[in-house]
């Protein structure tokens, strides 16, 4: 038993940076929690997908007389464009957070939703 645990561990990582990128979306209230929260995640998918292109006895994905075997180099490319977007989309995600940050004063996300419904409607006050 415990060869099979300790034979998978990069899978045991994988799954426990993916299990704390959730509970940091699903359990935090602060927005800049929540997008560390996504990026943890995200960093778990990105080692998950780069770790299965490593193929046992190969070697980099060079031309060369001596290489019989290779490694499988489109996991990596594919997370090379999987991480641009990431930091993207994080930026933007954190542009999006200083806009409400403005507007409410707040990025926790329970105030944000109590000013909402004190307002009465889903408009920001700066909007009426």
């Amino acid at each position: 038993m415990i060869e099979l645990i300790m034979g998978k561990y990069n899978y045991w990582i994988y799954i426990v940076l993916m299990m704390v990128g959730f509970y940091g979306i699903i359990a935090k209230e602060n927005l800049i929690k929540k997008i560390i929260g996504i990026n943890i995640f995200q960093t778990a998918v990105f080692l998950f997908y780069i770790s299965m292109a490593k193929v046992e006895g190969g070697t980099a994905p060079i031309l060369w007389s001596k290489a019989a075997l290779y490694d499988n180099p489109l996991p990596h490319c594919l997370m090379l464009t999987g991480i641009v977007v990431s930091v993207s989309t994080t930026a933007v995600a954190l542009a999006i957070i200083i806009k409400i940050y403005k507007e409410f004063g707040t990025i926790e996300e329970d105030k944000i939703l109590a000013m909402v419904e004190e307002s009465g409607g889903t408009e920001p006050s700066s909007a009426r």
